[in-house]
């Protein structure tokens, strides 16, 4: 019995020590951890700002009993800051900053981003938090228009110069486009590597004192254009011009028209030359309501002319054009190599007075966590935010506090998808599928100059879902014109085309897709706007006709 005793209270003795470990790990390893599962008073100070004038509340996550920081309005200005114990030097091993949010209403343009910011001894107070409180790291998602992104951005002082500059990530990763909740990671390393993940799957890796990775780069050039180096006057820019010497040819006649008509062409028999192309509608009457006095003579609207559907053509026959042999054009000197030319010029590099080198970034510490954001909507909950100094305890917190949830919602939306059908209004299985890989498409990094293209193309398909096969073929269609490009760099010039221009009717599309009115027809003074008018293509003739037909 005593034997039994000793051995419950060595047992005790172990899972106390296991449990002191454990908590001692975390104590050493969390800089912060804030789950909102209290209200924020109290921990977290709303800006005072008069910009700032969005309500925070603290609410529960849709179909969850679990607590957010919630953006309740739309169309406003947000600012809470949550100061830290003490400043967190980012210069000492590694660093992780994570933070869940839900967009429980979707997101057409905001952002729920988080800003870490330095001592305020650079400047700034909790209550007057703004735009230009200083931060040392920016991260999260922003989405609006062409904008679609995960931003990483550091903000660097230049020892030289003693200025701040923001440096983004290049071709960051796109944001989920989903109203589930998703939990957004960044891991800082001492080898001055970054890892950005979503959901904990890996979806950019950079070098902070990389070129290729950030955007100016850390480190400056070592050279730069001296501004005040002036061209030459005689400087020659032009690699070839007008052969002097060139004398125009005798038979050259600019005058020659660029067609003719064919002389050997012959009109088609059985042409009608005395029939019209159209008449009047048979069936068409005149409305009961329709007033000569108010609404001016009433006429029968046109119709193709059935005698001309069987005949090779009606009215006034006329020979076709064709291309004019002797047709030369404007004629012009020939180019040779200009013996003067000199290349493009450029001013001089003289040494860039803001150079600097470093192995490490010199990253200011970070004081407070603050959110500060314009957004169209509302309904956004942030959730769980984790300041930590090892990976390990990330990756806890997401399988214990993000994964539970978000594996609800997922089977909560796939239900309600099924349920809903071919008739639903969300997306199908198959087009979100289709979606989820474009957006995945659309990170590739030789395609971010096209990114705002095929991202706006996604969205709008979103938006109307039964749309999705002309989505994927006008997707097509970029990543064809995209290689294409890619292959033969470029567009080859068109041959000349001897096509005749027609002369655009009435209601005919512009070039931008609108339909242009003809300024020149106006219906006649006294008529009723309620009456419908068509127009003949002869800009000076009008004519009014049935509504009904």
């Amino acid at each position: 019995m005593m034997r039994d005793r000793q051995l419950f209270s060595g047992l005790l003795l172990i899972l106390a020590f296991v449990s002191l470990q454990k908590l001692c790990y975390c104590d050493d390893q969390t800089v912060l951890y804030e789950s909102f599962d209290e209200a924020f008073d109290g921990r977290w100070i709303v800006s005072k700002n008069g910009d700032y004038e969005g309500v925070w509340k603290h609410a529960k996550s849709e179909g969850h009993d679990d607590y957010g920081l919630l953006v309740s309005e739309k169309a406003r200005k947000y600012g809470i800051v949550k100061e830290l114990d003490e400043p967190l030097n980012l210069k000492d091993g590694t660093i992780v900053l994570q933070y869940e949010v839900r967009f429980q209403e979707g997101l057409e343009c905001g952002g729920a981003y988080l800003k870490y910011l330095r001592p305020q001894e650079a400047g700034w107070t909790a209550e007057g938090f703004n735009s230009e409180s200083p931060y040392s790291i920016m991260f999260g998602p922003d989405k609006c228009g062409a904008t679609n992104k995960v931003h990483f951005i550091l903000k660097h002082k230049n020892p030289k110069s003693g200025e701040y500059v923001e440096h983004h990530l290049k071709f960051p990763p796109s944001v989920p486009h989903d109203k589930l909740s998703h939990v957004y990671t960044a891991v800082l390393k001492p080898d001055n590597e970054v890892t950005i993940l979503v959901d904990g799957e890996e979806k950019k890796k950079a070098d902070l004192l990389s070129r290729e990775d950030f955007e100016p780069a850390l480190i400056p050039d070592k050279t730069i254009p001296d501004a005040e180096d002036k061209k030459p006057e005689d400087w020659d820019e032009r690699a070839k011009i007008p052969d002097p010497n060139a004398v125009k040819p005798e038979d050259w006649d600019e005058d020659a028209p660029m067609e003719i008509e064919d002389e050997e062409a012959e009109k088609p028999e059985g042409w009608l030359d005395d029939e019209p192309e159209e008449v009047d509608d048979p069936e068409a009457t005149k409305p009961e309501d329709w007033d000569d006095e108010e609404d001016g003579m009433w006429e029968a609207p046109k119709v193709d002319n059935p005698k001309c559907e069987t005949a090779p053509g009606c009215g006034e026959w006329k020979r076709p054009m064709k291309r004019n042999p002797a047709y030369k054009g404007k004629w012009s000197a020939p180019l040779i190599d200009n013996p003067a030319y000199k290349g493009i010029w450029k001013p001089r590099d003289i040494p860039n007075p803001d150079y600097f080198e470093l192995d490490r970034p010199d990253f200011e510490p970070i004081a407070a966590i603050g959110i500060e954001i314009w957004t169209m909507q509302d309904g956004i909950l942030f959730d769980n935010m984790l300041i930590a100094k090892d990976e390990k305890v990330a990756e806890s917190y997401r399988q214990t506090t993000w994964k539970p949830k978000f594996d609800v919602e997922k089977e909560k939306q796939k239900a309600e998808e099924e349920a809903a059908g071919s008739t639903a209004d969300g997306l199908k299985s198959y087009q979100k599928v289709v979606f989820d890989l474009l957006n995945k498409v659309a990170d590739i990094s030789f395609l971010s100059a096209y990114k705002s293209k095929i991202t706006e193309v996604i969205e709008k398909a979103e938006q109307q879902p039964n749309v999705t096969i002309g989505v994927l073929v006008s997707i097509v269609v970029v990543f064809l014109s995209i290689f294409i490009r890619l292959i033969f760099g470029g567009k080859k010039q068109a041959a000349a085309a001897s096509v005749e221009k027609k002369k655009p009717e009435v209601g005919e599309s512009s070039k931008n897709g609108e339909t242009q009115p003809d300024s020149d027809i106006k219906p006649p003074a006294g008529g009723i706007q309620s009456k419908k008018v068509m127009y003949n293509t002869d800009p000076n003739e009008y004519r009014r006709t049935n509504p009904n037909t």
